[in-house]
């Protein structure tokens, strides 16, 4: 196997398409499928299957061999980056995974600084839900991830606190008082997330031993929020979430506070690239230590 035979199978399987991964290669689509089985010949295993109406998926054995083709083809960059890095240039590609609310608040003070400390460092967005960003991890498609902790099976890098809020309409009964209790929700319809955020709402009132009424699911923060407008529920939130309410939606403190901590995951900080060695100590500098105060003003 080559180097270019790896990086069209992993561009492949980025793609889902044999056409798209040429065109984004540049080259032919018969240079891709020509590479891609000479892989499987070599190996001896089919990589994917080719189905008419779900386009390409990859076998099981696809499944484990693409972590391995993007660990060898990050090694690779591993190995320019600590090249340049001798030569006295930060060089390479970071790919990180971020879930909406965090993306919002984080990248865009994390893209000015590094381009102003580092520009010749190219970062790569992969925006998705918690449950995505922790299977791009596991299968190494990102690099690092902003994710809610814990996290097992990852290295972490705490950054913040973000405490949780109850979201309500401002003629909701609850609306008066200064804080919620999670017995105050008990048989309250609760509009809830999915993607990895249902899981610690369930542990609130499992927790605080209280009916939770899940009336809608959704996966968008705005759709709650226009949700709640309208009256058709309540919400519990992170403040990274509530940066921006619409009107006549208004947010309340739990009582006792409840926090969530957000950090940065890699597979290994040990075996992390030189970029992503400068990188994390630079989010670290600008978010690390300032969870005290809320984020809501």
């Amino acid at each position: 196997m080559t180097i270019t035979q790896l990086q069209v199978f992993a561009k492949t399987v980025e793609m889902g398409s044999f056409t798209k991964a040429a065109q984004a290669l540049n080259m032919t689509q018969p240079a891709v499928s020509h590479a891609i089985s000479s892989i499987e010949a070599e190996l001896g295993v089919t990589l994917f299957i080719r189905d008419r109406r779900k386009g390409l998926i990859l076998t099981d054995i696809g499944k484990r061999i693409i972590i391995h083709t993007r660990e060898v083809l990050k090694g690779i960059e591993k190995i320019e980056q600590e090249a340049a890095v001798e030569k006295g240039l930060e060089v390479g590609t970071i790919r990180i995974g971020s879930f909406p609310s965090a993306s919002a608040y984080f990248l865009p003070k994390i893209i000015s600084n590094l381009k102003q400390k580092y520009p010749k460092l190219e970062l790569l967005l992969y925006e998705g839900t918690l449950e995505e960003v922790n299977e791009w991890l596991l299968s190494r498609v990102i690099d690092i991830g902003i994710v809610m902790l814990p996290n097992e099976g990852m290295d972490i890098i705490p950054l913040v606190k973000n405490e949780m809020f109850v979201a309500l309409r401002d003629d909701h009964p609850l609306h008066s008082k200064a804080s919620i209790t999670i017995k105050d929700l008990e048989n309250e319809p609760l509009i809830i997330f999915k993607g990895g955020y249902e899981s610690p709402i369930i542990e609130m009132f499992n927790h605080a031993n209280t009916e939770l009424t899940i009336e809608f699911t959704v996966s968008n923060v705005s759709t709650s929020l226009n949700m709640i407008q309208e009256g058709l529920g309540l919400t519990i939130l992170s403040e990274l979430s509530l940066l921006s309410l619409p009107p006549n939606v208004q947010i309340r403190n739990l009582n006792p506070p409840v926090w969530r901590d957000i950090g940065l995951a890699v597979p290994s900080l040990k075996e992390s690239s030189p970029a992503v060695q400068v990188f994390i100590p630079m989010v670290q500098e600008l978010f690390y230590g300032k969870d005290e105060g809320n984020l809501i003003d």
